[in-house]
């Protein structure tokens, strides 16, 4: 058996056509919604399948990781990391690899940056970000699925 699963992870992502892709005590999971809403479910309803997780995800802001990093997540890889949300990991150790690294992630509508990153600003304390992300999510009526 392969002792890392990032490199299926990642080619599940691409393939499924996935946001992300979790695998964690021999279980994988995929995910579609967007933005940060499946991470902050996951993070809230089944942190316990985040410790010591690897991820396999298409874009990664500072939100998403500070998700991942509050949920224990060993390992991530990244088509596109903020250089915020690197610095993020870097800090708290999480290792990660990415095959591009962007100043900031941009918006949906490619008009300005993503709003959650802008207003995760420079935080890096891990609960003031909770903080932020869940203001974040309910303020933007984004569903988490329960």
């Amino acid at each position: 058996m392969n002792s890392n699963p990032l490199p299926s992870l990642i080619s599940l992502l691409h393939e499924g056509g996935y946001s992300c892709v979790i695998a964690s005590r021999g279980e994988t999971r995929t995910f579609t919604q967007r933005g940060v809403a499946d991470l902050y479910t996951l993070y809230n309803n089944d942190p316990a399948f985040m410790q010591g997780a690897v991820i396999a995800d298409k874009v990664v802001g500072k939100g998403a990781a500070a998700l991942m990093i509050l949920g224990g997540m060993a390992e991530v890889y990244t088509d596109v990391v903020s250089t915020p949300a690197r610095r993020l990991f870097e800090q708290y150790g999480v290792k990660l690899s990415f095959n591009k690294e962007v100043p900031h992630i941009i918006n949906r509508q490619h008009t300005g940056y993503c709003p959650l990153e802008t207003v995760c600003g420079e935080e890096t304390d891990l609960q003031r970000l909770y903080r932020i992300i869940a203001d974040f999510v309910t303020a933007h009526s984004i569903n988490p699925v329960y």
